[in-house]
């Protein structure tokens, strides 16, 4: 079975390709000129040089695949290279389901993120832009929707390891967030991490399974997590306890909505918006799919405390 998989390189897209090759599928990777050493696999998979921007080399890696996956994804802009949700998860899905129509490649598996519906940031917007535009494509789609996704980074942007980086190893107390002027509900918004692992075996589950056709799938990990206990969990993997102090979200958001912009800020005032939502799944899609999830725990985390080669940008394409 040949997979057309556009986001092959990143965190999840790495994994995505170890899964494929393990279920005796030929992955055939998009990949920008200069990044081929970035694949896993490279005797297994098939390479396209080329830009999603281009429609040819689309078409390429279109050509003869029985499905296709689209996992490119970010998690903040940098408008001067070209690096914004708008091109790269509204425009460039949308050309790729365009592409796969044309050629008849049938089976389309989407790359989403648990919480888009709720609208509020360009990021849960344009995810929600190409949700949209895939189910109506008459394609035999299927959306996944995880939580936060963690599991050993490779040298790749990961949710834990930038959580170690920026707030448990920094010499200030960490902050727990919370909105308007209540510090009692400072860090009790929940997430439900879940394990890069569990869903790169979602994605092949799906493609062998025709009941999964036109269904969304939302994956989270056994049980959800409060911000407070995310961090505890993360220091604690690491052999240290953190103070914990808490910050009123409006500052921060004020700084970000400021500085956000540049790079080395470390966070947008749209993450510190979606971070307050709180991004928080059941389980049960992942069972569905007889995945048997992972649980976020010190035993899971333990390449945080391995030294881990720094991705050389906080902003480069999660997928």
């Amino acid at each position: 079975m040949k997979i057309a998989l556009f986001g092959g390189t990143g965190f999840v897209g790495s994994y995505l390709v170890d899964a494929l090759v393990a279920a005796d599928m030929q992955p055939v990777v998009l990949v920008r000129p200069g990044s081929e050493h970035r694949v896993n696999h490279p005797d297994r998979c098939a390479t396209i040089a080329g830009d999603i921007a281009d429609p040819a080399a689309i078409d390429r890696a279109l050509e003869g695949a029985d499905a296709a996956i689209f996992n490119i994804g970010i998690l903040r802009e940098v408008p001067s290279r070209g690096v914004t949700f708008q091109t790269l998860q509204e425009q460039a899905p949308k050309r790729v389901i365009d592409a796969a129509v044309r050629l008849g490649v049938r089976r389309f598996v989407l790359m989403s993120a648990n919480g888009v519906e709720a609208k509020a940031t360009e990021y849960q917007q344009t995810k929600l832009r190409a949700e949209r535009y895939l189910q109506g494509s008459g394609l035999d789609w299927t959306i996944f929707r995880p939580s936060v996704v963690f599991g050993d980074p490779r040298g790749r942007m990961e949710f834990a390891s930038q959580l170690k980086r920026d707030i448990i190893d920094a010499p200030l107390p960490a902050p727990l967030f919370f909105p308007g002027l209540n510090p009692v509900e400072a860090g009790r918004f929940a997430l439900s991490p879940v394990h890069v692992r569990d869903v790169a075996a979602a994605f092949t589950a799906a493609l062998t399974d025709r009941e999964t056709v036109g269904q969304v799938f939302r994956l989270g990990g056994p049980e959800p997590l409060s911000w407070r206990r995310i961090l505890e969990i993360i220091a604690a993997s690491t052999g240290r306890r953190k103070i914990m102090l808490p910050v009123p979200a409006i500052g921060v958001s004020t700084a970000a909505a400021l500085f956000g912009r540049w790079e080395f800020f470390p966070i947008t005032r749209d993450q510190i918006t979606m971070l307050l939502q709180g991004n928080r799944c059941a389980p049960d899609d992942l069972v569905r799919l007889g995945i048997d999830p992972t649980p976020f725990n010190t035993e899971n985390l333990r390449y945080l405390s391995q030294p881990t080669e720094e991705p050389a940008s906080w902003h480069q394409n999660a997928a």
